[in-house]
């Protein structure tokens, strides 16, 4: 199933692809010939498809991906001419400053990921990109600072002097930096990550949607606090944590595992 949704705007149209394939969500920022650069109310259209996603309980894991070969997303679009739009409370790409999802999201990056096309990238749960993707945070060489999570974010999944490096310079790195720096969760070949990113999005959707969800609320949890003891005594009070251990799946799991057969879940995949 493909639904394009076009919308008018102050200048042009709303140009993002919704594909269904399964259980997985495929969001596709489709304005190739401006790098995929997001307008202000192109970010309001994202922020109302990350919460249909949350509410579709077929669809267990979405993809964020940009069209073309040129850009994830090159950041805001400066051509935007809306001067009356502000982005949406959620942040830039309907994403950035939301703490509240509870579904995996993938970003498949190909070429291009910049300022805050490279801070939306962040804000998923896992980054899959093929070698010829760019990462950077160039906004001081205009007079701006990343302020869509990206200066809290890079510190504390690379370290404050890796962070700061990239940050200070607005140095751009290339995709077998940022999978050694562990940005990246797998790299792949020209051409490949939204495919590579289909194929883990496929495995995570066959689990137990209880488990991802309690799995993603605990590490996320866990980073909020600074002692290992109190993340670990506090886990089992997390909504998401007490729903997986007080509903069917788990049992359905240590059932299925004994009969030898695949599990059937809660809520049913959906059949593409």
């Amino acid at each position: 199933m493909l639904r394009r949704r076009p919308a008018p705007v102050a200048d042009g149209v709303i140009m993002i692809s919704v594909e269904d394939i399964g259980a997985v969500r495929i969001i596709t920022l489709d304005k190739p010939e401006r790098r995929n650069a997001l307008s202000r109310r192109e970010s309001h259209e994202l922020s109302e498809l990350i919460d249909a996603f949350e509410r579709d309980d077929a669809a267990r894991v979405a993809i964020v991906t940009g069209a073309g070969d040129q850009a994830f997303c090159a950041g805001g679009d400066l051509s935007d001419t809306d001067r009356e739009a502000v982005l949406p409370p959620t942040g830039f790409g309907g994403m950035t400053s939301r703490f509240d999802m509870t579904k995996p999201i993938i970003a498949a990056v190909n070429g291009l990921t910049l300022g805050g096309g490279f801070e939306l990238a962040l804000a998923c749960d896992i980054i899959i990109a093929d070698e010829g993707a760019r990462f950077g945070l160039p906004e001081p060489r205009v007079g701006m600072a990343a302020l869509a999570g990206g200066l809290q974010r890079l510190p504390r999944l690379i370290g404050e002097k890796a962070a700061l490096g990239l940050i200070l310079t607005a140095d751009l790195i290339d995709a077998a930096e940022a999978h050694r720096l562990g940005l990246v969760y797998r790299l792949v070949g020209p051409g490949e990550a939204l495919r590579e990113a289909q194929a883990v999005a496929t495995r995570i959707a066959a689990l137990s949607p209880a488990a991802i969800r309690a799995s993603k609320q605990a590490v996320q949890a866990g980073l909020r606090v600074a002692s290992l003891s109190d993340a670990l005594a506090a886990q089992t009070q997390l909504p998401a944590v007490r729903a997986m251990l007080e509903g069917p799946e788990r049992r359905e799991g240590i059932r299925a595992f004994r009969e030898k057969r695949p599990p059937s879940w809660t809520v049913p995949p959906v059949r593409g």
